[in-house]
């Protein structure tokens, strides 16, 4: 590695300073007036000096990047047949073709409704059923299945997981998909029918913990792999709830880390790797690493467990268990949601978030909503950001802020990138290096006025004035 980098750093230093071999530069600008906008090569200056504002340790590099992707949601993708066809496919084109626009790679889906599905629903709600002989995905075939379908169409060797929000009502000991009733967070409007004696609450099992169920569930999984297989969409991964900790007025399930412990080491870790298909733990969103532990450090368990994810509140968890597993794969599994208004603060605080993440051991990074209706609201009365919008009346979609601030990464860093740390005064980025040995720098200029930092890569150096509130992507590569 550090004779591969020497060499690099050779290349990159004569084609600088000595006109030896030319060094290719792209510079992709958003800011609140515009989004991804190029900016002229020719004004970003290859510097000399001792002093600069950020390092980048080329030598040491972190951990590799799987990709990045959104989810496909039913409410994605109702919103997106507002469109004509013309106007659909070119969203799509955008999203997952492969270096054409954002160059999605892993994306996720649910196993039965969410909180952003058309309603409730299960793939099996005959009570008993232990056999699954009832168990159909013909909802699915309305929204999910064209839905992944189309993307697949762009890009075949999408990867896809998957996550219950919600096992059948008759596996848990509610009987409904939700656990709480709505909040005044929500819109009254969109109120469920759960009762008082159906209340669940955290720290609890809504599912029932005996082994006719666990193994019943166990099945379902696996009726849910193999049914989108004769669909011709292959399931890589999956994690065995969303949130296992959040009581929530719309499809949800807590558990405690015992309970999936049990399933996933003696039912679901059985079943996945009878099809090939890979387990993750998650997904985490509470601030304790122990939770996570719980299934680790379990002789059964972790024989299964491939890597974590997290969301929300497990941000905080993170890098403990970074340090902890260093080699355990992460994925941010779904970034904060927003309120619907898809705006410049909210942007500006997902790229924090991002930052975070990255910079903490995440190997993918996901998105949330693909697409919604303007104003973002779900069935269950909450609002939400999306990458795109749909404005029914007029039958027309635009791309909002945070698509283009994950595009000013997924474009260019690619499947094998690693992140390379960074040290210096100004730490308003992140760098990695592409298997070619290119290297993208994103940087963010949250002030109000013009800043110009300096960043040393190896032997060279660069420097270009930043626009005020901006997001640039610089990316350097040898021709």
């Amino acid at each position: 590695m550090k004779k591969n980098n020497f060499i690099l750093s050779l290349f990159l230093f004569c084609g600088l300073f000595f006109s030896c071999n030319k060094v290719s530069v792209q510079w992709v600008v958003s800011t609140p007036e515009f989004s991804w906008k190029s900016q002229s090569a020719d004004s970003i200056e290859f510097i000399k000096g001792n002093t600069f504002d950020t390092e980048v340790d080329v030598l040491n590099p972190k951990q590799t990047v799987e990709g990045f992707g959104t989810c496909f949601n039913e409410l994605g993708w109702t919103s997106l047949s507002v469109l004509s066809e013309a106007d659909r496919e070119a969203v799509m084109k955008e999203l997952f073709e492969p270096r054409t626009g954002a160059n999605f790679t892993v994306c996720r889906m649910p196993v039965g409704a969410n909180d952003f599905s058309r309603n409730w629903y299960s793939y099996n709600e005959t009570g008993g059923d232990f056999e699954m002989k009832n168990f159909s995905i013909d909802n699915d075939k309305e929204t999910l299945v064209p839905f992944i379908r189309n993307a697949l169409k762009y890009n075949p060797d999408l990867k896809i997981w998957a996550s219950p929000w919600s096992p059948p009502t008759w596996m848990k000991y509610n009987k409904h998909y939700a656990c709480c009733p709505s909040s005044s967070f929500f819109d009254e409007a969109y109120h469920n029918d759960i009762k008082p004696e159906q209340y669940g609450r955290e720290g609890t099992n809504m599912f029932i913990q005996e082994d006719a169920y666990f193994k019943a569930y166990a099945l379902y999984f696996s009726k849910f792999i193999k049914a989108y297989r004769d669909e011709n969409i292959s399931i890589a991964m999956v994690m065995p709830q969303n949130e296992f900790n959040s009581c929530q007025p719309f499809p949800s399930c807590t558990w405690l880390s015992s309970g999936l412990n049990r399933f996933v080491g003696e039912y679901l870790g059985p079943a996945m790797k009878e099809l090939g298909v890979e387990l993750m733990f998650g997904t985490m969103e509470r601030p304790t690493p122990a939770m996570v532990d719980t299934l680790l450090q379990d002789p059964k368990s972790s024989k299964y467990i491939t890597g974590v994810g997290f969301q929300w509140a497990g941000k905080k968890a993170v890098a403990a268990i970074h340090e902890k597993y260093p080699d355990m794969k992460i994925y941010q599994t779904e970034q904060e949601c927003g309120n619907g208004a898809n705006d410049w603060r909210l942007c500006c605080s997902s790229w924090e978030l991002m930052k975070h993440f990255f910079n903490n051991g995440t190997n993918v990074y996901d998105y949330w909503n693909t697409s919604l209706e303007e104003g973002g609201m779900s069935r269950w009365g909450w609002r939400q950001n999306s990458l795109v919008t749909v404005n029914r009346a007029n039958k027309t979609c635009k791309f909002t802020y945070e698509y283009y601030l994950l595009k000013h990464l997924s474009h260019y860093v690619l499947p094998g990138a690693q992140r390379l740390a960074t040290s210096g005064t100004f730490s308003n980025l992140l760098v990695f290096r592409n298997t070619d040995n290119s290297y993208v720098l994103m940087m963010h200029n949250d002030k109000d006025t013009e800043i110009k930092p300096s960043v040393k890569i190896g032997e060279y150096a660069i420097s270009a004035v930043l626009k005020p509130n901006s997001f640039n992507t610089i990316v350097i590569a040898k021709n």
